[in-house]
């Protein structure tokens, strides 16, 4: 069993970034800028922003935090993102997650101009992600197909079981996983929510990608031998041998099911530090899109 080291591997990409905005730099060219619109003050969210902006530092990314309080009218909202996609020294912003419940998720996405969605979560990037053509890939499949393919994971004709179907993760990395690229041309199958037997499916496959919410449900005897397990879930499970209290857990039950696999990312530091260094290849990619144009 070997470790998908998420956190080696985007500390490799964020080198490769730095280096590209330092020639930008030395070139007076464009600093990347990534701005960050923050609704309320979800602890989460807050822990997730700040480290977003941290790593725009260390990378030389210019970069501009948005707050808004959660009782804002969408309406508003919408305003600061029409003016954020206006602005031409913002090359890519985001609009972090979870939204309050008056907000409406698909009016804000929709409302992101594609050029700027470094989330990859637009309609257009995502039709185009669908289409193999370029396009704005969403951060955290982005960053599971990157980790897979630093790894030399072979992908062509093996069997990908992806457990969840949202937009975020599931959904989009199905896609990646079947279209005619590399890392790609698996055979895949979706399972969600409403699978029938799931065991059946994920004992069928070659590379096993869950993320479905829901802590420690992939058991070993749900797993074969040899599989590449990628486990995009994660949430605090309490552990009274912990001082905080709590430990961090994901989808899969790391312990039982990590000896039964040739890899295994884990949690955390597998998949969470990927998708920053994914937000921010999308950003530099922005930028030298706007060069070429």
């Amino acid at each position: 069993m070997q470790l998908l080291d998420g956190k080696k591997i985007s500390e490799q990409i964020l080198e490769e970034i730095k280096a590209d905005v330092e020639k930008l730099k030395s070139e007076n060219k464009k600093t990347p800028h990534l701005a960050v619109i923050l609704v309320g003050n979800n602890p989460a969210s807050e822990t997730y922003v700040g480290s977003k902006i941290k790593t725009c530092e260390r990378v030389g990314f210019k970069s501009t935090l948005v707050r808004l309080p959660d009782t804002i009218e969408a309406s508003v909202l919408l305003e600061k993102i029409y003016e954020l996609n206006n602005d031409p020294d913002i090359d890519g912003f985001i609009v972090q997650s979870p939204l309050p419940k008056h907000i409406s998720d698909s009016k804000v996405i929709n409302a992101i101009s594609a050029g700027k969605d470094v989330d990859g979560f637009h309609p257009e990037n995502l039709g185009r992600m669908a289409l193999n053509m370029p396009a704005f890939l969403p951060a955290t499949p982005y960053g599971i197909v990157e980790l897979l393919s630093r790894y030399n994971i072979p992908t062509e004709g093996k069997h990908c079981v992806v457990v969840g179907r949202s937009h975020i993760v599931g959904l989009p990395v199905s896609l990646l996983m079947v279209r005619n690229s590399k890392p790609g041309n698996c055979t895949v199958t979706i399972c969600h929510s409403k699978t029938v037997n799931l065991k059946e499916f994920t004992l069928q496959a070659d590379i096993l990608i869950v993320a479905t919410g829901q802590t420690e449900s992939i058991i070993a005897d749900m797993v074969k031998e040899g599989t590449v397990v990628v486990d995009v879930g994660i949430s605090r499970v309490p552990d009274a041998s912990k001082k905080s209290g709590f430990r961090l857990a994901g989808d899969v039950k790391f312990d039982e099911v990590a000896p039964k696999c040739s890899y295994i990312t884990p949690v955390p530091g597998g998949v969470g530090p990927m998708t920053i260094a994914s937000l921010l290849k999308n950003t530099l990619q922005s930028v030298k899109r706007k060069q070429k144009a």
